[in-house]
């Protein structure tokens, strides 16, 4: 049986490299598009193996740009991503996008999590009931001690797609945000290549 490697966007996928024995699925971001797009693939397939896969925001201040972050209840997916310098880590699972160096805090004080996403529970929790095995396999893309240069919850749409109106008039009200979110981009852009190695290395092995 294959794989199924979950992304919420391409972004977060742009430089993985699936082998044959693996298949990709965008989900879209938040839980309900996490839950509409498993739910749809799993009517007609049963993959071996689920990893949920994407960026992550840091809660855990130790935790750098870049790294590497997972839970699995496999041992030989844990040892394997351990040896390619990935961290064990808790997830906190949210509908909201994390922005601010404050709220980031405040989650990691309510939940003892170390990172922050927005689909790994409910896909988690899918598997689960479908008796699949599911790992999370995530990247930090912006770390505990940095706001995000926007608030990207304000330019989202209520089925959590980016309104590329509301963002540009963002923008234009505030080019300030301009090299800030230039800045971002490079950052989510090498967390996606740190992901993509390391998953590739992962699955095609």
């Amino acid at each position: 049986m294959k794989n199924l490697v979950c992304f919420a966007v391409k972004e977060e996928g742009a430089f993985y490299e699936a082998g044959n024995g693996t298949e990709v699925l965008y989900t879209g971001m938040g839980t309900a598009n996490a839950r509409k797009a498993v739910l749809k693939y799993l009517q007609d397939k049963k993959p071996g193996h689920v990893f949920s896969a994407g960026f992550a925001g840091g809660l855990d201040p130790a935790l750098q740009l870049g790294a590497v972050v997972f839970t699995s209840q496999d041992s030989t997916i844990s040892k394997t991503l351990q040896s390619h310098g990935a961290r064990g880590c808790n997830f906190l699972s949210t509908e909201k996008v994390a922005i601010t160096v404050a709220e980031k805090k405040r989650l990691r004080a309510d939940s003892g999590a170390d990172a922050v996403e927005m689909e790994s529970q409910v896909i988690a929790d899918i598997c689960r009931e479908a008796n699949i095995h599911c790992s999370i396999v995530r990247v930090i893309s912006d770390t505990a001690l940095e706001d995000l240069p926007l608030d990207f919850n304000r330019v989202m749409t209520r089925d959590k797609r980016i309104n590329f109106l509301k963002l540009t008039l963002r923008i234009v009200a505030s080019p300030g945000t301009i090299p800030k979110l230039i800045a971002f981009r490079k950052k989510t852009i090498f967390a996606s290549r740190q992901l993509g190695k390391t998953l590739s290395g992962l699955t095609n092995s």
